[in-house]
């Protein structure tokens, strides 16, 4: 995905600025580096932990997505320390 601050779609956003506002949104980010279902929501929430007025909920989100992460990619090794 080429960063085109000219995107139609990055122009406007639903519900506050918290991500129009950054210098790479994270959906440029999300895509542009073909990033799964679980390590795009980790982007998507730490990018605007502090933002958005929900950090410590946003921050547990991310606590979330990365403990579902391991167990669906990683649970069939072994302890992994």
């Amino acid at each position: 995905m080429e960063s085109d601050s000219s995107t139609s779609y990055l122009k406007s956003q639903v519900g506050g600025n918290h991500y129009k506002d950054c210098r790479i949104q994270p959906i440029e980010y999300i895509v542009g580096n073909e990033l799964g279902w679980c390590e795009g929501n980790i982007v998507k929430y730490i990018t605007r932990h502090n933002k958005k007025g929900k950090g410590k909920e946003d921050v547990l989100k991310v606590i979330h997505y990365a403990q579902m992460l391991l167990e669906l990619e990683y649970s069939q090794e072994g302890s992994g320390d």
